[in-house]
């Protein structure tokens, strides 16, 4: 059998250690410590942004997000349709309704059109969200030329999920800062990981106050336990954070890799019937992940490509199956400018994403395009 290719694994590059033995050596094995105050002192630099605070998840990040923002129990929420279920997810645990936006062609994120389409809609209803989610799925940034404008208009907050999308820029401006709350993941399979985690950033040092009291479980500032909010167990770890700090070190180098892959493939299957995600106007891309689309058309399928890809013991996946097609959500509003199919049930039908690892070797990348275009020679 051969080695197994994965879609996106951790990948270490040995300073990670330097900064847990530093916890092992001080016994910070807590909650608190230098490396978490480092890690988030770090990532405000890296991307540009007052405050932040490091948390045990990327969702953990929009439901603070979310509830600072004052969603509650049947308040309406916009977000971004085609996207991992961590994105709305903390609307539903708030009581919160979901309003799913489709995405656009030129960016595969959220389309400013059907946006605009949905604040007209419920302003005509009288019932305009408390926040929009705004997701930067793959790496790219969403646009938000148009989106920040619309959404000013009506004078709603952007809550924007940058899990996927640490190191992406977009017009000079770093992913993480576009709205008035932001979140970041550090899963296991993003472009860098703390093995499970999360950040919330904001230029809002009130925010990013409330957030920490939140998630350290509202305790008051009193020798002895009081609590006058409900709280969350929500906090990184010491030694977790030492893990971020290590992998911040070298992330643009990350980002040179994801890069790299993009452009192999791009250049492996050109002659294929299938067209590599688009790289939005104005954005510099992590390329966190490598998705293509078959063209229209072509009768090969996702799965055939997945199968094909596995055979080889090579992991792919197919695009994101959008919310809206969740039974979990079933009763959530959707809205669309596509006429007949939505974009992101377009892209679901002919999407795979490629393996994209930052440790892949270029023997690796060719034994992916092998497998791959073998599917189409049949």
């Amino acid at each position: 059998m051969k080695d197994r290719i994965f879609l996106s694994p951790p990948h270490m590059n040995g300073s990670e250690m330097e900064f847990i033995n530093d916890a092992f050596r001080t016994n910070w094995i807590a909650p608190f410590g230098p490396n978490l105050s480092g890690f988030e002192k770090e990532m405000c630099e890296y991307v540009g942004i007052g405050h932040s605070v490091a948390l045990a998840s990327g969702t953990g990040a929009i439901h603070m997000g979310l509830k600072y923002l004052g969603v509650g129990r049947d308040d309406i929420v916009f977000c971004s349709d085609f996207t991992f279920s961590g994105s709305c997810n903390p609307v539903a645990y708030l009581g919160a309704k979901l309003v799913f936006i489709d995405s656009d062609y030129e960016t595969f994120n959220m389309d400013p059109k059907a946006l605009k389409k949905a604040f007209e809609k419920y302003e005509a209803l009288g019932n305009l969200p408390k926040a929009v989610i705004v997701v930067d799925l793959y790496g790219n940034s969403a646009n938000y030329d148009e989106i920040l404008p619309i959404c000013a208009q009506y004078g709603v907050p952007v809550l924007e999920d940058a899990a996927e999308a640490l190191g992406t820029t977009y017009k000079g401006k770093k992913c993480g800062t576009f709205g008035k709350i932001s979140a970041l993941s550090f899963n296991g399979n993003k472009i860098i990981t703390t093995s499970g985690g999360g950040m919330a950033l904001s230029d809002d040092e009130n925010a990013i106050r409330k957030i920490h009291f939140w998630a350290n479980q509202a305790k008051e500032n009193v020798n002895y336990y009081l609590h006058n909010e409900l709280g969350y167990n929500y906090r990184m770890s010491n030694i977790c954070a030492g893990i971020g700090r290590g992998q911040l070190q070298n992330i643009e180098e990350r980002v040179a890799l994801r890069k790299r892959n993009y452009e192999f493939y791009k250049e492996a299957f050109k002659d294929l019937p299938v067209t590599m995600a688009p790289v939005p106007e104005g954005c510099e891309p992590n390329y966190w992940l490598s998705v293509l689309t078959i063209d229209e058309g072509c009768k090969v399928t996702p799965d055939e490509i997945i199968s094909a890809l596995e055979a080889d013991n090579i992991e792919s996946r197919r695009a994101w199956n959008p919310m809206h097609n969740q039974p979990v959500f079933s009763d959530a509003d959707y809205i669309t400018c596509a006429e007949g199919v939505g974009v992101g049930d377009d892209l679901f039908a002919r999407g795979v994403c490629m393996p994209s690892g930052t440790s892949m070797t270029e023997v690796d990348l060719q034994r992916v395009a092998d497998a791959f275009i073998t599917v189409f020679n049949k």
